[in-house]
């Protein structure tokens, strides 16, 4: 999931010039790792969903995790390959195995992330609200607490930076940076503030704390099992946990191939109820799996 992902990064104008353009170039570069790791990518993936609760300052689930494991592509495109597709596709449960997502999501600030969700039981594609307004919540990624806007990267311009301080995360040295959203982005999305935990020799993501609109605590997200995959790092696992409704999602690499070929036509709404189309591509794409 587009992801994957690295979320929106935000400056803020308190700062003096030189501290804002610094946070600014930071996001940028981090941006571009993002970009880099998630272009023309295929990857098999579990994703596990639960309800939890703190137990010893440590939170566990409280009740059986529902897996899901599926497949997924993405590409970079668009004018100077900003904009992203994806398409992700269940395997299993079995009762849910055809089911599938497919998103473009628009560097372009005047164009809403578009998301189409196919239920094979029905054979119907149905339109999926973009959370561009503030009485819609952005899709859901098959009824995980992941959506469509915590898997974006891009939309630098979209958000106000600063750095708060510099300092260790576990043993690696980072860079916590605090982000806003510019006005019209605020109207569109849920956060109004994120803080961003970026390792500074990597220039990935490794902890990211977002806000509502009340200043309340709202989702934090962990990322684990960093490694360098055909030259680019990235997270393995990522861990998003609902601090307002006690829900967590875990999503896992399982496998995962970086810079290969991926059809733009099998990122279209024909690939989620063309079955035959499907399956030839994806056995392609299967075979070049690590």
């Amino acid at each position: 999931m587009k992801n994957y992902c690295l979320l929106i990064t935000f400056l803020l104008f308190t700062l003096g010039p030189a501290n804002a353009q610094n946070a600014l170039e930071i996001m940028k570069k981090v941006d571009a790792v993002s970009k880099a790791v998630n272009d023309s990518t295929f990857s098999i993936m579990s994703l596990s969903t639960c309800k939890f609760a703190k137990t010893n300052k440590k939170i566990k689930c409280v009740e059986r995790p529902r897996v899901k494991k599926l497949e997924s592509a993405q590409i970079n495109t668009g004018k100077d390959n900003l904009d992203s597709k994806s398409i992700s596709i269940l395997l299993s449960p079995t009762s849910e195995r055809g089911i599938g997502m497919l998103s473009f999501i628009y560097d372009d600030p005047t164009k809403d992330t578009e998301s189409w969700l196919y239920l094979s039981a029905l054979g119907k594609v149905k339109r999926m609200a973009s959370g561009s307004d503030e009485d819609s919540e952005a899709t859901s990624l098959f009824g995980s607490e992941f959506t469509t806007e915590d898997m974006e990267t891009g939309k630098i311009d979209q958000y106000q930076y600063k750095i708060l301080e510099e300092g260790k995360f576990g043993k690696r040295a980072v860079w916590i940076i605090e982000s806003k959203p510019m006005a019209a982005k605020l109207k569109k999305t849920r956060y109004a503030k994120s803080i961003f935990w970026i390792d500074q020799e990597r220039l990935i993501t490794l902890k990211v704390q977002t806000f509502d609109k009340r200043d309340k605590p709202y989702k934090r997200l962990s990322f684990f099992k960093v490694e360098q995959i055909s030259g680019h790092w990235m997270a393995r696992s990522i861990i998003i946990v609902n601090q307002q409704t006690s829900r967590l999602s875990k999503m896992s690499m399982e496998k995962i191939v970086l810079n290969i070929s991926v059809s733009e036509d099998f990122l279209s709404q024909r690939s989620l109820t063309d079955f035959a189309f499907r399956e030839n591509h994806l056995k392609k794409l299967r075979k070049q799996l690590k």
